[in-house]
């Protein structure tokens, strides 16, 4: 899946570059790092849904929903299957379990 590839790319981009993200990535290695997001995405796109939720602060949440938003933007995903997305991953603000 071509498309999930690239929304991934873009997606780990902009979280490594975000100084308040890439804390939670940074002591783990790179394909570890990638499997943390890649399990998100799958979740957002309306996958399975990974066992655990990523760990963080709502607002941190949040802030990632929004670089997951601009990276699908970016691909050219219409405002509508975007906002249908987030939808998705708003549940998670209820889990609080461990990080992947």
């Amino acid at each position: 899946m071509a498309a999930a590839g690239a929304a991934l790319d873009e997606l780990y981009a902009r979280v490594l570059g975000d100084p308040r993200l890439a804390p939670y990535f940074e002591q783990v290695d790179v394909a570890r790092r990638r499997h943390r997001l890649r399990a998100f995405l799958v979740g957002a796109l309306g996958g399975t849904r990974p066992a655990a939720a990523l760990a963080m602060p709502d607002r941190d949440l949040d802030r990632l929903a929004g670089h997951l938003a601009g990276a699908l933007r970016t691909l050219g995903v219409p405002p509508a299957q975007v906002q249908a997305i987030l939808a998705r991953i708003a549940p998670q603000h209820e889990d609080r379990a461990p990080v992947l």
